[in-house]
This record gives structure tokens, sequence and C-alpha cells, in this order.
């Protein structure tokens, strides 16, 4: 008996705080994949993710939920996760029971969430009004009352209302960013993608970057590494995510091995929320590519990065004063404090030559773009040798391609919905990328 009571508590303490969370329709994270059902909404239209309406303000997010509000659906018409596998089982208590749920709406109604456990006990739904119209607004719910109740016990399933009352016109409403209190503002992932380096590809050895064509890299996470690596898309560009982050080693060995003496810089774009020290070694391996018997030629710069936003670290060779060499880098470490629960993003990793800017001073190197953002038309200024134009929505999916006959294109954007876009020029040295706003 004993035994069995002591299962019991352990499975009770796992429930409290599982909660699958911040829900932010991102790539890669909750909610975007997961099972959603509409209910009582007429014809039942699918909750849909695509891109932010507005990109500006409180919400930067690339991808959010819409649900279409039904004229002759019901005023409590709404959509609602599926039980047992998305949202996780949890209890409600002191420390999760604050949600935030941002939603940008054409009306001022009620939104409503509520909670319910895999039997079908439902904790009601709370009810709270927007109070802003085409903006993204902020509102809490307050579950302390219901603490310790039957139904509030191994809650898997949340359902929201987005729009809680009897309607006379279709209402196209947005959610997103849905947290509990235990995970605190701000939300700790980064909800824009790192900049886009625009240096001349001829003058850049590329580890990971988009804009360019990357060597080969033998692994980014050796077996020797202490953090986990995982592979992700951040508003649609190529992303890697290393958590609980003591060191993580980055090899290029045997017939991978850099040779970068023609170059000046190491670039690498980071993002955190809690690394208060991020440390970046370079490690020659020597000629005779051996790590035992060659020049083990290293050096260990740190950084304090400002969190939560990106840091680009574009750094002078020079700075790693004990490289004896850097024609044989075989390895590039990098490191963070503390080691417990350090999660860092990275992109662009790359080696890149600043005394060579390559396209001369009369030719564009940039791509240019306006209005931005825009209703209808979108001028773009682009190197004359671009020989190609591409847009794209945040889930890479090919919307328009263009070969443009001058360095100025005009594309008209007037059926695309609003939302937020990728424009892509590429030409023989370089691919850029910018995003754009559809109003």
């Amino acid at each position: 008996m004993k035994n069995k009571l002591f299962l019991f508590i352990i499975i009770a303490a796992n429930t409290c705080f599982a909660q699958n969370g911040p829900i932010t329709f991102e790539p890669g994270g909750y909610g975007t994949l997961w099972t959603w059902t509409v209910f009582e909404n007429d014809n039942q239209p699918p909750l849909e993710i695509v891109a932010n309406p507005l990109v500006s303000g409180i919400n930067p997010s690339g991808q959010v939920a819409k649900f279409i509000a039904k004229q002759n659906g019901m005023p409590w018409a709404g959509c609602e996760s599926q039980h047992g596998t998305n949202l996780g089982t949890f209890t409600l208590t002191a420390s999760n029971c604050i949600v935030k749920i941002m939603v940008y709406k054409p009306i001022i109604s009620p939104v409503g969430i509520k909670f319910a456990t895999p039997a079908g006990a439902s904790t009601g739904e709370l009810l709270v009004s927007n109070t802003l119209i085409n903006q993204w607004e902020e509102l809490t719910f307050d579950f302390t009352a219901i603490i310790g109740a039957p139904s509030s016990t191994g809650i898997d399933q949340i359902i929201i209302f987005p729009d809680f009352q009897q309607r006379n016109q279709d209402n196209i409403c947005y959610f997103d960013n849905i947290k509990f209190s235990n995970q605190g503002p701000p939300l700790n992932e980064p909800m824009v993608a790192a900049p886009t380096p625009t240096y001349n590809a001829t003058n850049v050895i590329s580890m990971f970057s988009n804009p360019y064509t990357n060597v080969s890299v033998d692994t980014w996470q050796a077996p020797w590494s202490q953090g986990t690596l995982t592979n992700l898309q951040i508003a649609g560009n190529d992303t890697k995510k290393y958590t609980d982050l003591n060191f993580v080693g980055i090899e290029t060995l045997g017939a991978n091995i850099l040779n970068v003496s023609a170059m000046t810089h190491l670039r690498i774009d980071a993002w955190t929320a809690n690394i208060t020290t991020l440390k970046i070694k370079l490690v020659d391996f020597g000629a005779d590519m051996a790590y035992a018997g060659g020049d083990d030629s290293e050096h260990e710069l740190s950084f304090v990065p400002i969190l939560e936003q990106w840091n680009t670290y574009d750094i002078p060779l020079s700075n790693f004063t004990s490289l004896n060499s850097t024609e044989h880098i075989a390895q590039l470490i990098i490191s963070g404090a503390p080691v417990a629960s350090g999660v860092v993003y990275i992109d662009n990793v790359l080696f890149r030559n600043e005394n060579n800017i390559g396209l001369g001073e009369n030719n564009r190197s940039e791509i240019e773009v306006y209005p931005n953002p825009t209703s209808d038309q979108l001028i773009i200024l682009h190197p004359e040798e671009t020989t190609r134009i591409i847009l794209f929505d945040c889930f890479g999916k090919n919307l328009m391609e263009i070969t443009p006959t001058s360095s100025e294109t005009i594309l008209d954007l007037s059926t695309l919905p609003a939302g937020a876009y990728f424009l892509r020029s590429e030409h023989a040295y370089q691919k850029i990328t910018r995003r754009i706003a559809k109003l």
C-alpha cells in the first residue's frame, strides 16, 4: 500500500506544472501542429495558423491563430485543443492560474478561456473583453477562485472563445502567445529571425546562414558536448537552438577542415533570455589535422549578451590571440553560464573578409523596399545583376517569382491577405532577404 501511495504522489507532482506553453504558433513552437477542433460555428471553418496581420507593438510574432467567428454561429463558438496530446496534463495552482492571451479583433466583445479534463469536467469559461480594435492587446484571465476544485485537477485541454457574443456579421479574430503565470513575461524565445547578413558571398565562408551556400560541417553537436540541439525555423529562417547549455562542440574535421586564413572576421548571431556569459572558442588542429599531435591552438573570448534580443558578434580573427594559425580550423566551441538552464539560439555562423566589399561603388549591394508596410504595390530597388525575386509566406510557400529586367521592380500585392511576408532577391553572388508587411 505504501508503494502505491508513493507512486500516486509522484504522478500528482508531475502533473502540476506540465502544461505545454507558451502557445506561440511559431514554427517549432507549441500550438502550431496541434489538432484544433472548431465547434458551434455555422459551417465550421477551421482554425488557421497565418502570418501576423500587424507585426508591431506588443506582438512581433511571425505567426498567429486565425478564427472566423461566423454570423450564424453560436455566441459560444470557439476552438479546442485535442485531449491528451497537445496541452499536456496539469493542475491549476497558484503558480500557473494566471493565463494571458494576445488578441487582435475588429470588434469589442468578450473573449473566453476554459479548461477541461479527460473525463469532460470543465472549469467553466472566464470572459474578458478586449478594449482595442484592429491592434494587438493582451488580456488576463485569473483562475485563482477554482484552485482545488475537481475540474481544475488533471486538465489536458484548453478551449478558446474568440468572440463570445451574438453576431450580425462574420468577425475575423486573431489570437496568439497564450502563457501561464509560471511562464511569466516576457516570452523567452525570439519572435523575429536574426538579422540577415549582406556581405558579398565571394568574401564569405559560411557554416550556417540562409543567404549563402554553406560548407560541410561534420556535426553541430559533438558527442562530448554538454547541451541539447534542436533545429527549427523562426519566421521562415533556419535557426539552431541549444538548451541546458554547458558547452557544445561544432566540428569540421578531415576533408571538411576550414582554411579561413583569407578571412578577417568570425560572425555569429545569438539570442538568449538567461545566459549571462557567452563564450566562443576556435580550435586549429594544425597541419597534420590531429588533435593530439598537431598544433591544437585555441583561444576563447567571453561576451555579456543583451538579453532577449539578437546579438551580432562580428569578431576580428586577430582577437583570438592564442591561435597560431587559421588554416586548419576544426572546432568552434560555444559555452554559456548558467549551465543548469542556459538556452541560446544561434544563426549566421560565418567567416568573412572585410577588405573586399566586392561590388564596386556604382553598384547596389542591398535591396530597398517601400512603402513597407504597404497596402497594394511594393517598389523594390535591387542590384542590376539580380536574376530572381521571390515572395514567400511564413511557411516558406512561394507566392510570386519574378525575373527582373531592370534595377527597379514593382510587385502587386493587392490580392494577398494582410500579414507578414518575406522577399528574397537573388544574384550570382548573394541572396538578400527582407521582411515586409501587407496592410
